[in-house]
């Protein structure tokens, strides 16, 4: 019998196991050689106008995914189980991690390392699902408190600009796309008189300075001036409504819109022919403002103009050309003979009528979109909004930078600075109303909750500063003005 060399014996060794090798991965893949084998089958089955080869990598490309969505879940599984071990280990150390603890910032940790790491990595394991409770970790000790205190509703339509009188009686004006402009006891909240002059959109009211008198401009491409005469009701006893946090987050649904009444202004007076009519623009008049003393004011179209107009005479005085599209507003100084008009092309100007031989006028250029509202402070600041989702304050003796940005996560409509307590009131598009001071720190922010608040974007705000129940007012689309309370602790106002 022959004798195998070592070399003939090990050479057979190597085969063998290279054989049982192939064998035991064509064993392995079988099934899935089958499954794939099946599904070709039935690919060739279908009716598709895709060449098989096609089909065939497209099938392959499934697969691939697949599995890498196998690999995922089975991965998340086990950062669940992971997570949840860290959790039995916390609360065996005397932990917690809930969202009420969290919100008021009492996440407590021990002196000992391994429960600081343990902690800091469910912060971060936690991080995207839970954004909402770590910004709480913030200081809220001086935040202000803003309390809805009353809701003034007769409109058909939205309302596009809000304002209240400089002299007695204290009422609010309202401008509505319904046509007409009203007056509100701000107390009782119930109309008082109701402007019809118009045959278009109203855009803007504003009140002379002494007088009982109103300015109104409107989409028939005229502005009116109008008297008015209104005895305010007594005020009825109010039920008492609890404060609430200004960063309330809850939400309410859309559909509640259609539950506002229209049935306020049904019994209400009514104006219907004005004492002036101006008439010069060649588009829609956005908005008009009376100059200090009240003798002139201006008003802004989308004709690309303001023009300045004599109001004992009504005959057109100045037309303040130069803007490149669609003006959007126009605001006066208090005080001085300042005006400044913003424009949907990214400019805001400032017109200086001080010297009536020299008209001057400076263009700023200071955002990226249409410039919604540009408004004077009682100082020597312009404030700015604009679609860009900015606000910029601005000083009058050096404006070539700002002094102060707020940046926001939604377009800013018509803005309003307090003279007393100097805050900036933001409306949004996204039915938010936020307060910053002149520093650009913010405030507050209105609430939304409980049905408070807008249900449509806000269009305007508005300061009240005299001694009522309301110190703000705002409106929107949702065809409804809010009077709010707004209390600033003391330690903001130093600041």
């Amino acid at each position: 019998m022959p004798v195998e060399s070592g070399s003939s014996a090990a050479a057979r060794q190597a085969k063998q196991k290279r054989k049982s090798h192939s064998l035991s991965i064509r064993r392995t893949n079988s099934t899935e050689q089958e499954r794939s084998g099946l599904q070709r089958d039935m690919l060739e089955g279908q009716d598709s106008k895709l060449p098989l080869s096609l089909r065939s990598n497209l099938l392959d490309l499934f697969s691939q995914i697949e599995r890498e969505f196998e690999n995922l879940y089975i991965e998340n599984l086990e950062l669940r189980r992971e997570i949840e071990t860290l959790n039995d280990r916390l609360a065996a150390d005397g932990q917690t991690f809930e969202g009420a603890d969290l919100a008021k910032g009492a996440l407590k940790t021990k002196a000992s390392h391994s429960t600081s790491q343990l902690s800091q990595k469910l912060k971060t394991t936690y991080k995207a699902s839970t954004s909402k409770i770590v910004s709480s970790f913030k200081a809220t000790t001086s935040r202000a408190v803003c309390q809805l205190v009353k809701e003034y509703v007769s409109h058909r339509d939205g309302i596009w600009d809000l304002s209240v009188t400089r002299t007695q009686p204290v009422v609010l004006g309202t401008a509505s796309a319904d046509h007409s402009a009203m007056l509100w006891s701000i107390e009782t909240g119930k109309c008082l008189l109701k402007y019809m002059g118009h045959q278009g959109s109203v855009n803007s009211i504003k009140f002379h300075p002494t007088e009982q008198m109103a300015l109104t401009a409107s989409g028939d491409q005229t502005a009116h001036i109008w008297r008015y005469m209104v005895q305010l009701p007594t005020p009825q006893p109010v039920a008492d409504i609890s404060q609430t946090a200004c960063e309330d987050d809850v939400d309410f649904s859309d559909k509640d819109e259609a539950d506002v009444e229209v049935d306020g202004a049904s019994d209400c007076p009514s104006v219907r022919v004005a004492t002036t009519t101006l008439r010069s623009h060649q588009g829609v008049v956005i908005a008009a403002d009376w100059l200090v003393g009240g003798k002139q004011v201006v008003t802004a179209s989308w004709d690309r103009a303001a023009n300045l107009y004599d109001v004992e005479t009504s005959e057109l005085v100045h037309s303040l050309t130069g803007h490149d599209q669609e003006l959007t507003h126009c605001c006066t100084h208090p005080n001085q003979r300042l005006v400044v008009t913003s424009s949907r092309d990214t400019t805001f100007r400032l017109w200086d009528f001080r010297d009536p031989s020299i008209h001057s006028v400076n263009v700023f250029q200071g955002h990226t979109d249409t410039v919604t509202s540009a408004v004077f402070t009682v100082g020597d600041n312009v404030v700015s909004g604009s679609d860009d989702r900015t606000v910029k304050v601005w000083d009058l003796k050096n404006m070539r930078s700002p002094m102060a940005t707020i940046r926001t996560d939604s377009a800013v409509n018509r803005i309003s600075v307090s003279v007393n307590q100097k805050i900036i009131a933001l409306p949004h598009d996204n039915r938010q109303v936020r307060l910053f001071d002149m520093s650009g720190v913010r405030l507050a922010r209105l609430p939304r909750s409980n049905r408070q608040g807008h249900r449509r974007m806000v269009c305007c705000s508005a300061w009240c500063e005299d001694n009522t129940s309301c110190n703000l007012f705002t409106c929107g689309f949702d065809r409804q003005a809010i009077g709010w309370n707004i209390n600033i602790p003391a330690l903001l106002q130093e600041k």
